[in-house]
């Protein structure tokens, strides 16, 4: 009898990155508008990817069939 595949989740595979070592990344919120207001500190340390951590990570590896 056949397993079946597991499909990955596309809009979870375009939103995340799955480091080398297993860790789990995404982008920075409030990136979108409004970035007047915000300082050029702030919009700078928005670009940096975030670590997805606890039970959110090993949800985000289920949906991308990792885990």
């Amino acid at each position: 009898m056949k397993k079946f595949k597991q499909k990955t989740r596309s809009g979870v595979a375009k939103r995340f990155k799955i480091t080398a070592t297993g860790k789990v990344l995404r982008r920075a919120q409030n990136m979108r508008h409004r970035r007047r207001i915000k300082s050029k500190k702030a919009i700078r340390a928005y670009r940096k990817p975030i670590q997805v951590k606890g039970k959110w990570a090993l949800k985000v590896k289920r949906m991308l069939g990792l885990a």
